[in-house]
C-alpha cells in the first residue's frame, strides 16, 4: 500500500478526486474543491479517506 503525501492528487469512492492536505497514521484529509464539478455535488469541501480506500493519481514533485 502506497501512502499519499501532502499535495498528491488522489482518487477514491466512485471517481471522486482531491488534493491531500494532511496525512495521518491511518488516513488523509482531502480537499475536494479540485474537481470541476464540485459545486454540483453538494458536498463538504474536505473529507477524510482511509489509506486503504484511495489510489494516487499524481504525485507532487516539490
Amino acid at each position: 500500500m502506497q501512502i499519499a503525501e501532502v499535495g498528491n492528487l488522489i482518487e477514491f469512492q466512485d471517481g471522486l478526486q482531491g488534493i491531500v492536505e494532511k496525512v495521518y497514521e491511518n488516513s488523509v484529509i482531502v480537499n475536494l474543491t479540485y474537481m470541476e464539478n464540485f459545486d454540483d455535488l453538494g458536498m463538504e469541501e474536505k473529507t477524510v479517506v482511509n489509506h486503504k480506500r484511495y489510489r494516487i493519481i499524481e504525485k507532487n514533485d516539490q
